[in-house]
């Protein structure tokens, strides 16, 4: 008898400057990460080579993948409800038109609660705070269908954002840390914005400004002909930025100081730090940048312990030392939340 080959688990991270790859020993936990990979995400020749150089395909040729994305029109919002409504079948639909000014019909959404991302229980009804996630329905289909050309099987398909929201309140509650997170997902032309703690998901708004906004500063402070020029400059890293950081980020932080301002308000606490994330690696000092400006600390997590204690391990030399904050979203994604020894 031929004995079957093994198929390898695979993890696959898109996001709007930067494609993370993973090939794994298997694909449930315990398991081992043999490979790491990061493309850019224009770059999907490159992304296909390296599937079709991997090993531990199926039959079909398709490598089978945990994969997430980052589509520009996601909606991850926490709102308050009216549970007087919550038995009206057009409600959610009201809430979606006129809080989120979305076409409810045009996307696909599912309300979770925001402490653990488990589903919503609307049959009860009794929980006034709950987290909407969800895509326009045509951006799943363009999703899959770009998977499946790049040779890639979506085993599960979903919102990269809710992933890493759940892998960052994980691995607050290892590290029993009680200070809030902000966590940025920093666009070309827009800021996702989250507050986060061990006990979950408090605060999100999207902010209509990003990494584009800053490219008439580069311009007006260096005194370049064109926003064109100051783009392949700022985007090069062959230029230090950091001296004009205040006035890079002075529009993002404007629109952050409110929606913080109220939180600490509201809840006497105070941001521990703020990760930034989505940032092609010539701006990654963004996040430093960031952090000054808001007087806390840039999050840096110590990814192996927690890791492990999901039952993931990495194999010798398969990843940068020490592993950065960049590769969270990815392993958020492998990770499992129901191992015996975690919560």
């Amino acid at each position: 008898m031929f004995k079957a080959k093994k198929l390898k688990g695979f993890g696959v991270e898109i996001g709007e400057q930067s494609t993370f790859l993973a090939r794994l020993s298997q694909a449930e936990a315990p398991l081992v990460v043999e490979e790491l990979k990061e493309i850019a995400s224009t770059d999907t020749a490159a992304i296909a080579d390296w599937v079709k150089a991997s090993p531990g395909k199926g039959a079909t040729g398709y490598v089978h993948a945990a994969c997430g994305i980052y589509p520009a029109k996601r909606l991850v919002r926490r709102q308050t409800l009216d549970l007087r409504k919550i038995k009206d079948p057009e409600y959610f639909n009201e809430v979606y038109a006129q809080q989120f000014r979305i076409e409810p019909d045009k996307y696909t959404i599912k309300p979770l609660n925001p402490e653990d991302g488990s589903d919503y229980d609307l049959a009860k009804g009794t929980q006034k705070e709950v987290l909407f996630a969800g895509l326009p329905s045509e951006e799943i289909i363009a999703a899959q269908e770009k998977l499946l050309q790049l040779g890639i099987y979506p085993e599960r398909l979903e919102l990269a954002s809710v992933a890493m929201l759940g892998g960052l309140i994980s691995y607050l509650k290892f590290k029993q840390s009680k200070a809030p997170v902000l966590l940025l997902e920093m666009g070309e032309e827009m800021t996702q914005s989250y507050i986060l703690s061990a006990d979950g998901v408090d605060v999100s708004r999207p902010i209509f400004s990003g990494i584009s906004a800053m490219i008439p500063v580069v311009q007006a402070e260096l005194g370049l002909k064109d926003e064109e020029s100051a783009k392949k400059l700022f985007y090069s890293n062959t230029f230090d930025f950091t001296s004009m950081g205040g006035a890079l980020v002075k529009k993002l932080m404007k629109e952050l100081q409110s929606s913080i301002g109220f939180y600490e308000v509201q809840t006497g606490q105070s941001i521990g730090s703020v990760l930034c994330t989505q940032l092609p690696v010539s701006l990654n000092w963004l996040g430093g940048t960031m952090a000054g400006s808001l007087g806390v600390t840039q999050f840096k997590p110590d990814l192996i312990p927690w890791l492990e204690s999901r039952g993931i391990k990495l194999a010798d030399g398969v990843a940068p030392n020490p592993l950065d904050e960049r590769w969270m979203g990815l392993f958020s994604l492998i990770a499992s939340y129901h191992t015996p020894n975690g919560a």
